[in-house]
């Protein structure tokens, strides 16, 4: 929980500052992408598309040619499924502790309600509706797969062990002063 805690509460820092990703990574971005997800990558707030920049970079300097436009796209359009929500941070952070205290089993019934609720509901159930929107988009089965189960315990066969190990390491931290580390 510690490592899950330090993850939410850097993404929290990094969507407070305004705008996406600089204009090359934008482009990098848009070539690993089929048209229709790049529209849905496109839906996407700043604080996302940097982020999603941020693990596909991790993703390709981890596997190497092994990075198959699949694989990219998997890690750029991993969140996609949080636009259903339409919540903005503050509202996401709710929708996060709610799942936290309540549990994301309540994320059904909560979508299914009216108002704030149902956008919490729904946000939480970000995984499975990008996995719709992805199907929906024409995307692999291996993208489609990775925005599903991002937040899922691994499985044997899911994806290819590497690609799943690559997906989801998260950067190590490192002291401040110390030279990055490779891959962060």
């Amino acid at each position: 929980m510690p490592g899950r805690a330090l993850h939410l509460i850097r993404r929290f820092a990094g969507s407070l500052r305004p705008g996406g990703p600089r204009p090359a990574d934008v482009a990098w971005a848009e070539s690993h992408l089929l048209d229709a997800e790049r529209a849905l990558w496109r839906s996407m707030p700043g604080a996302d598309r940097r982020h999603s920049v941020g693990v596909a970079r991790r993703v390709q300097a981890a596997l190497g040619s092994d990075a198959t436009r699949p694989v990219l796209a998997a890690a750029l359009l991993h969140d996609v499924g949080k636009t259903v929500s339409g919540l903005g941070t503050y509202g996401r952070v709710i929708a996060t502790l709610s799942g936290a205290v309540g549990g994301h089993d309540q994320a059904e019934t909560w979508s299914a309600a009216r108002g704030f609720t149902r956008r919490v509901g729904l946000y939480l159930r970000h995984a499975e509706l990008g996995g719709d929107q992805l199907a929906l988009a024409g995307s692999d089965p291996l993208t489609m797969a990775w925005a599903r189960e991002h937040h899922l315990p691994a499985r044997p066969g899911s994806l290819p062990p590497a690609v799943a190990a690559a997906l989801t390491r998260r950067p190590r931290l490192r002291r401040r002063g110390q030279a990055p580390l490779p891959g962060t």
